[in-house]
């Protein structure tokens, strides 16, 4: 179970965390507002639907896992 754990645990710093906080609330307005105006214009719910599906399933495969790029300023323990 212990290597299982180890690929799925995701570490990152305070910095990349407030980076991807920072990014998924942007991504997740741009994505809402790009729906409804694409459904707007089509006319088309299922199409509002699934365009706000696709983009929050891109926003997620963007946030969640432990980018390298999240994880650039590790934090130093103090030593005793």
């Amino acid at each position: 179970m212990a290597p299982l754990q180890d690929i799925f645990e995701g570490k990152i710093d305070f910095i990349g965390q407030r980076r991807v906080d920072s990014i998924a609330r942007v991504a997740l307005a741009a994505c809402t507002i790009a729906s409804f105006v694409v459904g707007y214009a089509l006319q088309s719910l299922r199409v509002t639907m699934g365009t706000f599906a696709l983009s929050t399933l891109l926003v997620v495969v963007m946030v969640v896992p432990p980018w390298p790029m999240y994880n650039r300023h590790p934090v130093r323990w103090r030593k005793d």
